[in-house]
């Protein structure tokens, strides 16, 4: 990633946006992991208990799944990080690695697993229409606040955005088919383990 067509217009862009501020700091901090995974856990935690407490087949299922999700984010990150060898923005001290954004990869799934667990939860649409507003708005501050403090080339933060798509649809899918095949079986009388007197 340090040469071909899309370098330039990165660097180009890159040069445009960063003016370093209170406000640029302040939104990049929130893709820290000691700003984003707490959020996430605290959404898993209580998703967990929700689930448990109305009788869910597999009432872990998707806080063990958004946590392994979380997981995963270093584990792909770092070696791509290794192998594009991207130099950094002449904002920050001179060093490799920073294609794709760590920050940018970590808030994407905390905020967007998160988002996804509590969404079947809430019962109105307009809570639900103000969840997924708030989802994208912290992502899209995350991205703007690196690439506006100069942490991060454009690119580094589109790359993980698209990381964090694949991911997050992924984890989904995989819910989806998971709780609908659990609720199929429920629907035909296959008791699940929280059955009793109602």
């Amino acid at each position: 990633m340090t040469d071909g067509p899309l370098v330039g217009l990165d660097e180009t862009a890159s040069r445009a946006l960063v003016r370093p501020g209170p406000l640029s700091e302040l939104l990049a901090d929130l893709g820290n992991v000691q700003v984003a995974v707490p959020v996430l856990a605290v959404a898993l935690a209580y998703v967990i208990w929700r689930h448990r407490r109305i009788g869910t087949d597999q009432w872990w299922l998707p806080g063990v799944s958004a946590a392994l999700l979380m997981a995963l984010v270093p584990v792909l990150v770092i070696p791509l990080k290794v192998l594009t060898d991207r130099p950094g923005t002449p904002a920050v001290p001179p060093a490799t690695g920073y294609y794709p954004s760590g920050h940018t990869a970590t808030a994407a799934i905390a905020y967007g697993a998160a988002t996804l667990l509590l969404l079947p939860l809430l019962r109105s649409a307009g809570a639900r229409r103000v969840l997924l507003v708030l989802c994208a708005g912290l992502n899209l501050g995350v991205g703007f606040g690196l690439t506006r403090r100069g942490y991060h080339w454009p690119l580094d933060v589109l790359a993980s955005w698209c990381l964090g798509t694949i991911l997050l649809t992924a984890l989904w899918l995989f819910l989806g088919r998971r709780l609908s095949r659990s609720s199929r079986r429920t629907s035909a009388g296959t008791p699940s383990r929280r059955t009793g007197p109602s």
